[in-house]
């Protein structure tokens, strides 16, 4: 019998908050999980789960267990049951997911619950906006529910790294939501603000630490906390943070953590320094790739495109919002914190309802902005990368890139601030010469996901030179995308 279903014995040594079960009365976990998922272990590489663990005590970590139909099921009829997406989850996590109103887990979470439940490590790929947090804040929940209740001076037993500060919030916000019922407490560790509120809340004790880097090391190095306990690791958005500069950041992180513990490594692309990355921190893990491991867009985005000078772009800019503007929530997307600062300046004096978020921003300044648009009174939002990934705000209808990003995952991931949840949305783009060598892998993004071209754009692809005038709108009758930008 394991440590966790011994314990009953010992009913002060582990979190029993819901029943004598301390799994709220769920007898198991009924999602199939079979090796087509993508089981296999990272070779070449020294396990980190092979180094002396004298000292550690033990803690657990698998909560699968598979009931007798579901071991008879063959291979097809497993996959008529992913393909239905139906889970049952336990009693404490349920309550939740039914007070949110959820009617099925998206295809990540009925895939991904029960591989995180069985304490193997998992390596995610999922677009934007397909429910990855859940897919790994549940599982966190039962696990700390499993584990022994926190020491005075102990650290979390799960941490959450994260690229920005807005995604950390939003996170914490689910986890707060989803830990309720477990009265399992969290904290949010990011700089801009104050470091009191965060180093009380780490002093009394929380199970759960959503972080960025380079805070949560500070708070380390001044021994405000520590990684002794964490036993659950989820590195969330990984390619962003690679992206940000942050291998080193997690690295250190990652060495100050037990070697035994279950990691989940979540990122919405797999370029080589991510899979080199996972290899080092990962053991034997399942990969789980939602769609085509290649980058695309999201199917429910209608992607628009436009050949403009740079001279142009404020004036189609002006001319777009007088077509398209009806109160919804609008996103508009450039390179830089001047940029930004100064297009939402003059949007402002033309009588558009603009606010800016981006580094430069006080974090009371950046909450204010977000505040304002999500309650829809400044409906336009111009914005830096900084809230590409971490902005979760539901309703966006547009997004623009005023600028085109400098990297097609960032294109990926900006435009993906639309249609999320089932919703529809629309992203226009404003394409330069000086962007010209992203227009082929432009085109296949648009191609795959049965967008039209343009023919200066397919010109441009093919390395012709762009048009006189660089205006894009002699087409514009066609329909390109579906609407003309007149």
């Amino acid at each position: 019998m394991s440590r966790y279903d011994s314990r009953s014995g010992d009913p002060t040594s582990y979190r029993d908050r819901r029943s004598d079960s301390g799994f709220g009365g769920a007898s198991s976990y009924s999602a199939p999980v079979r090796s087509s998922a993508g089981r296999r272990e990272y070779d070449g590489v020294e396990s980190p789960k092979r180094t002396n663990l004298d000292g550690l005590p033990p803690f657990e970590k698998n909560f699968y267990i598979e009931s007798p139909s579901v071991a008879a099921m063959s291979e097809r009829e497993v996959e008529e049951y992913r393909n239905r997406r139906e889970i049952t989850v336990e009693e404490y996590v349920l309550q939740e997911i039914e007070k949110a109103g959820f009617v099925e887990p998206t295809p990540i979470q009925a895939q991904g619950w029960p591989m995180a439940l069985k304490g193997r490590d998992l390596v995610g790929i999922a677009e934007t906006g397909s429910g990855k947090t859940l897919a790994y804040l549940l599982p966190a929940i039962v696990h700390v529910n499993a584990q022994p209740i926190l020491a005075p001076g102990d650290g979390p037993i799960v941490l959450v790294l994260a690229p920005t500060r807005e995604l950390a919030v939003q996170i914490q916000q689910e986890a707060t939501k989803f830990g309720a019922s477990s009265r399992i407490k969290n904290t949010c560790i990011y700089g801009g603000v104050p470091k009191g509120p965060q180093v009380r809340d780490l002093q009394k004790g929380v199970e759960i630490v959503i972080a960025t880097p380079g805070r949560l090391i500070d708070m380390l190095e001044s021994h405000h906390t520590n990684l002794r306990r964490v036993t659950y690791l989820v590195l969330d958005e990984a390619d962003r943070m690679l992206d940000m500069g942050f291998d080193p950041q997690i690295r250190k992180i990652v060495n100050q953590i037990r070697p035994d513990r279950q990691t989940l490594y979540w990122s919405a692309t797999w370029p080589k320094e991510v899979e080199q990355l996972a290899r080092q921190f990962l053991y034997n893990p399942y990969k789980v790739i939602i769609g085509s491991p290649d980058l695309k867009a999201n199917h429910a985005i209608r992607q628009i495109v436009e050949i403009v000078s740079e001279s142009q772009k404020y004036k189609k800019l002006v001319d777009l919002l007088e077509d398209i503007m009806d109160g919804s929530r609008l996103l508009i997307f450039l390179d830089t914190k001047k940029g930004c600062d100064q297009i939402t300046r003059q949007l402002r004096m033309d009588g558009w309802p603009a606010l800016s978020i981006h580094g430069d921003k006080s974090q009371a300044e950046r909450d204010w902005v977000l505040s304002e648009f999500k309650a829809g009174k400044s409906p336009i939002m111009t914005a830096t990368d900084v809230a590409a990934r971490g902005l979760d705000v539901k309703d966006i209808k547009y997004v623009i890139n005023y600028d085109f990003p400098g990297s097609l995952e960032d294109y990926v991931h900006r435009i993906g601030r639309t249609g999320r949840a089932g919703a529809k949305g629309t992203a226009y783009t404003f394409f330069t010469a000086a962007n010209a060598r992203f227009a082929k892998d432009l085109i296949n993004i648009l191609e795959e996901a049965g967008q039209k071209v343009s023919p200066e754009l397919a010109a441009m692809g093919r390395g012709a030179p762009p048009p006189p005038g660089q205006g894009g709108f002699r087409d514009r009758g066609r329909g390109y995308g579906g609407r003309s930008w007149n």
